[in-house]
């Protein structure tokens, strides 16, 4: 049995948390490895729905879960969601989640630095979440960030914290925004240490030992790769690297122990927030898809942008992210739609390209060209069987396999964990 790390395919909120939590119970071990509070995986396991943050979604399922050093941590979150997922009967402590010891810490002055620049930016906003995620990151790479482990040394506390507010008071000043002062973050951040630091360590060695131990790591991606700082939509992306080679880096693990990559895709395309998106649909289809998908962001509440399957992205995505399999999910949501559309390339002024351009003025204006399929009249929703579902969307399912370039290996068909075709376990490596 191998390793499985879970991605996003297109642009995030692709129903990631219902197969990871489908998928936990053939793990021993769920981690996040990436992004911070701005991504939202939702649960519905019976009659409770649970929405999930920071937290891996395999504590829904009785696992060890692990948060990463690639995650920036808001404690305040943290400790918020688990109270909120506590109050709903789950169990959440040191004996089943660790935190990596040199994880970054989102503070309060990073949402406001966050704000302040989303402001400032007017029409030209990226559309962040708002929650300091991007200014948490820039302060790991300045190396200025405070980390979870020097919540145990009051000392190094206080030092860093001086040139944390040099820096970005300053920032703060020039935006016209409200400053910080050491004393009442310093005195914050000595409160929660004796609530976060029960569940520090050295994340890195506990994957060692389980590798040693054969135990089965299920690695848990946010957003997605169209969303990757580096090969997604730049500068509409969030602020780390979404691909699965990153679990490595933000785990703490060797890049050959990732094992299988499988890749979630919505059988239609969202997007929330800013940026390119080239099949979206601002008619009454487009409309018609967020009503039946129930689609409003997990973290911001805020409606998703809807349009066509994008084959051309997936296939990018399948590419640069190392996906071995697709997770297809909300088929149900086409049900009863005549024809349905996939896009097979852009138009970009006059060229016909296979992939998404690197430039935001070409990405701006590529026009989607389209192969049209018969839609189905009958239901996929609670299919879980080839045998149960409508021919044509069989034969739509199938035509995605060819133009991704990537086998589908599971497919959801209603957010209830059970109501899920699976055609290859990942675990079977």
């Amino acid at each position: 049995m191998s390793n499985v790390a879970i991605i996003g395919a297109q642009w995030g909120d692709e129903g990631k948390g219902k197969v990871v939590d489908w998928l936990a119970s053939r793990a021993d071990i769920v981690v996040r490895f990436q992004g911070g509070h701005n991504a939202g995986h939702t649960l519905v396991v019976g009659n409770q729905t649970y929405k999930l943050s920071l937290l891996p979604s395999g504590v829904v399922r009785g696992k060890l879960g692990i948060i990463g050093n690639g995650v920036v941590l808001d404690p305040d979150a943290l400790l918020a969601e688990i109270a909120r997922v506590q109050a709903q009967g789950l169990h959440v402590g040191p004996d089943n989640l660790r935190i990596a010891e040199n994880v970054p810490l989102i503070l309060p002055l990073h949402p406001a630095l966050d704000r302040a620049r989303e402001a400032a930016r007017g029409e030209d906003k990226i559309g962040t979440t708002g929650r300091g995620i991007g200014p948490a990151y820039e302060d790991k790479v300045g190396r200025r960030a405070i980390r979870l482990c020097d919540l145990a040394e009051p000392q190094t506390l206080s030092n860093k914290l001086d040139e944390l507010l040099l820096h970005h008071n300053s920032l703060l000043s020039g935006l016209g925004a409200p400053t910080f002062e050491k004393q009442p973050l310093l005195d914050a951040l000595l409160a929660l240490a004796p609530k976060l630091l029960p569940f520090s360590e050295a994340v890195w060695e506990r994957l060692d030992a389980a590798r040693a131990d054969g135990k089965r790591v299920l690695f848990e991606g946010a957003q997605a790769v169209m969303l990757d700082v580096d090969h997604g939509t730049y500068p509409y992306v969030t602020s780390s690297n979404t691909i699965a080679g990153n679990a490595a880096a933000g785990a703490g693990i060797a890049p050959h122990l990732i094992g299988r990559v499988l890749g979630i895709a919505k059988a239609y395309t969202t997007r929330v927030g800013s940026g390119p998106f080239p099949t979206e649909l601002t008619d009454a289809i487009g409309q018609g898809l967020g009503e039946r998908g129930h689609e409003f962001g997990t973290v911001t509440g805020r409606p998703r942008r809807c349009g066509w399957f994008d084959a051309v992205m997936v296939r990018q995505a399948v590419k640069v992210g190392g996906i071995q399999g697709l997770a297809l999910t909300k088929l149900d949501v086409l049900d009863g739609m005549p024809e349905l559309k996939i896009c097979t390339g852009y138009d970009v002024n006059g060229t016909l390209m296979k992939r998404l351009p690197a430039a935001m003025g070409a990405q701006a204006c590529a026009k989607p060209v389209y192969e049209t399929l018969e839609g189905w009249s009958g239901t996929t929703r609670g299919a879980r069987t080839w045998v149960e579902l409508p021919a044509a969307a069989i034969k739509y399912v199938k035509r995605i396999e060819e133009l991704v370039e990537a086998p589908v290996a599971l497919l959801s068909t209603s957010p209830e964990r059970d109501d899920t075709i699976l055609v290859q376990d990942p675990f079977a490596g």
